[in-house]
């Protein structure tokens, strides 16, 4: 195996499937029988996954509440995707604990890197919520920082499109992918990888990043294994 410990990033939508909103529970089953492999390969498995399908603070804070109290409402929506995945997760057999950025201590224990890494050695997949704890931050920026605290070989940013493109290859036919990219390259022609502080976090500690289609399956298997899957940004 080319990784050995790896954060994957799935974004809050991309539990939806074809719903509007919330959580389709065949999309969750999708993805837990993409990771199985993996994990089974003894591939130490931490994961961030987005709160867009149950609350975008974002696109809200504007005209109905501040941004502080827009941005917790998304950490709670993290939290509610998390225990999701680790519900059916343990119904398949995978032993999966969540760590929270904020105190909730019914559901999670707080994140703790050596409490993280503890768990990951232990053969447990390990589900980071609630992003940074700290409004301001989106879930990129959690899954950077999560990673680094991990020790993490790499972050992998599950997407719905096959890599990193020029511009957006659901718009314009003529989109170029790249299969590598570096970091400065990326920052050059302004591509869209990830927030400006996630990225900025993950190129100044050398913290590469594949970009890949989570929805093709095996995907996530030949990556570890080290077949050239997606866009990687170093």
């Amino acid at each position: 195996m080319k990784y050995q410990r790896i954060l994957l990033k799935l974004s809050g939508e991309s539990l939806m499937g074809n719903k509007d909103y919330g959580i389709d529970p065949k999309k969750v089953e999708e993805f837990i029988k993409e990771i199985l492999p993996v994990y089974k390969k003894g591939i130490q498995i931490g994961l961030v996954i987005g709160g867009g399908n149950i609350f975008r603070g974002l696109s809200e804070a504007g005209e109905q509440m501040n941004r502080t109290q827009g941005d917790f409402m998304g950490m709670l929506a993290t939290l509610i995707n998390a225990m999701a995945l680790q519900s059916v997760f343990i119904q398949n057999g995978i032993p999966a604990e969540i760590l929270s950025g904020l105190k909730v201590d019914k559901i999670a224990e707080e994140v703790k890197p050596l409490k993280a890494q503890e768990l990951l050695q232990s053969g447990k997949i390990v589900i980071f919520a609630a992003g940074t704890g700290n409004p301001f931050f989106t879930t990129d920026t959690g899954a950077v920082l999560r990673a680094l605290e991990i020790d993490a070989d790499i972050i992998l940013k599950g997407t719905r499109v096959d890599g990193i493109y020029d511009k957006d290859p659901e718009k314009f036919s003529d989109a170029k992918k790249y299969d590598k990219i570096t970091f400065e390259e990326a920052l050059q022609k302004e591509l869209k990888i990830m927030d400006s502080t996630a990225f900025a976090l993950s190129k100044d500690n050398k913290l590469p990043i594949i970009v890949f289609d989570m929805n093709t399956k095996g995907n996530l298997l030949k990556i570890v294994e080290g077949k050239s899957i997606g866009t990687i940004v170093s």
